[in-house]
């Protein structure tokens, strides 16, 4: 299976190609600004692999949480991308993801993974993870400003893309837990993870004069 994966849900974005279970090239771009060269990402990964779009057979996108924005644009990409091409579709949480990178780098115990959830709240996910095994102990919700000030003054540890210790979620590890999974979607499926409720304002009905 030759998987590209797309991670834009933080300030630093990153597009990855990886070919049965091993990531063959990743090109990634800070900034923070709202848009990004997806297409240039693209065509860097597939340059140092080696590898034609046509062989592309598996589109992973890293679902949030985290910019709507940048989310919106790479499962937009994917969609056409599988209308165009006919290629399989996956979505990953980037909290999975980072629980993954922080194991792959050591951060062992009980660690909470951290997102920016704006209006003074966080997206937190509790994982007890090893050197062979992770393991979640607190499914992803949303906790106001105080509870993660009381985590960090309990002395928990806390990894995220805002947080002291930095961790970005990374198309590289979008693309290693996607070799993991079959539960391919259809692009209609693929849906930012956002765990507020929806809420829509009625427009008021027209004056008539």
């Amino acid at each position: 299976m030759t998987i590209l994966a797309l991670e834009f849900s933080s300030a630093q974005r990153s597009v990855a190609l990886a070919r049965d279970g091993l990531v063959l090239a990743e090109a990634v771009e800070g900034g923070g600004g709202r848009g990004t060269a997806a297409f240039g990402l693209i065509e860097k990964v597939l340059a140092t692999a080696k590898i034609s779009r046509a062989e592309i057979t598996t589109i992973a996108v890293g679902l949030g949480p985290g910019s709507y924005t940048g989310i919106r644009a790479a499962i937009a990409m994917a969609q056409g991308w599988q209308l165009a091409a006919g290629v399989r579709l996956l979505g990953v949480s980037s909290a999975d993801c980072l629980a993954a990178q922080a194991q792959a780098e050591k951060i062992f115990g009980r660690v909470n993974v951290v997102i920016d959830a704006q209006r003074g709240e966080f997206y937190v996910a509790t994982w007890d993870i090893s050197a062979g095994a992770r393991n979640e102990i607190s499914p992803l919700k949303i906790i106001p400003a105080g509870e993660l000030a009381a985590r960090l003054a309990a002395g928990e540890m806390v990894v995220g893309p805002e947080m002291a210790r930095v961790l970005f979620p990374a198309a590289a590890a979008v693309a290693r837990l996607a070799t993991e999974r079959l539960d391919f979607v259809p692009g209609e499926k693929l849906e930012p993870v956002y765990l507020r409720a929806t809420s829509f304002v009625k427009a008021p009905a027209a004056r008539s004069f």
